[in-house]
């Protein structure tokens, strides 16, 4: 058996893989421009970010009406407003997104050496496919879940269960990578270790409170111990 120590490692995805919060800011604005409302800001974004973009947006509507968010989810304009959002984001993916320092270079390190990786993400489907199709990242993983593709999304840990049993991996070996209080509480939910980056969108809080296994500096700390891989043995 490897020395290192996962065989299997989930990530997330906004703030943790890619920082997305200045696209998102866009579409965001975009939307609430077509309504004639005030723009928000990339502060007020950036933590609001990590319960899906339905709710990111949800939040940004009750900021600039100075109502509640249920209020806007309850109301009946919320539906085209939605709709309105999904074209401009579409559009805005990729743009002004970018990858985290050392992202690919260790998720091609960790897939050459035999670990599988999955995304996991309360970022709606549609969403997730166009952000990691816009950074040639989806053939990196060998699994996708977002928040729509189960009847439930972070911090209820189903998608963890769901991996683990899919590549018949033991919680001891399963890691999960992310930036928020909503990863940590996945991964302490799905009874897995837990490392977090502090570069990402913890709601304006500072990663280390919410107490994760590890806080490493950026990806490249993933690889510390990784075997290589034999390319001597014959064929």
């Amino acid at each position: 058996m490897s020395a290192f120590p996962y065989d299997l490692i989930l990530f997330d995805l906004d703030g943790t893989l890619i920082e997305t919060a200045p696209e998102i800011a866009d579409a965001v604005n975009d939307t609430l421009s077509r309504f004639d409302l005030p723009a928000v800001t990339q502060p007020q974004v950036n933590d609001w970010i990590g319960h899906g973009t339905r709710e990111l947006l949800i939040q940004a509507i009750a900021a600039t009406g100075n109502t509640t968010a249920d209020t806007v989810r309850q109301s009946d304009s919320f539906k085209l407003i939605e709709a309105e959002f999904g074209k401009h984001y579409q559009r805005r993916c990729g743009t002004r997104s970018r990858l985290y320092p050392h992202v690919r270079e260790t998720l091609q390190a960790l897939r050459a050496a035999g670990l599988k990786l999955v995304v996991m993400t309360n970022k709606e489907g549609r969403y997730t496919r166009t952000v990691l199709d816009a950074h040639q990242l989806a053939p990196l993983f060998d699994h996708v879940i977002s928040g729509d593709t189960l009847p439930v999304k972070k911090p209820n840990p189903a998608g963890i269960a769901d991996c683990l049993q899919r590549f018949g991996v033991a919680p001891g070996r399963a890691l999960f990578v992310g930036d928020s209080s909503i990863d940590v509480a996945t991964a302490r939910n799905g009874g897995i270790a837990v490392w977090a980056l502090p570069y990402g969108y913890n709601m304006g809080e500072p990663i280390e409170a919410c107490g994760p296994d590890r806080v490493i500096p950026d990806f490249s700390a993933l690889t510390t111990g990784l075997p290589a891989r034999d390319t001597t043995a014959s064929t």
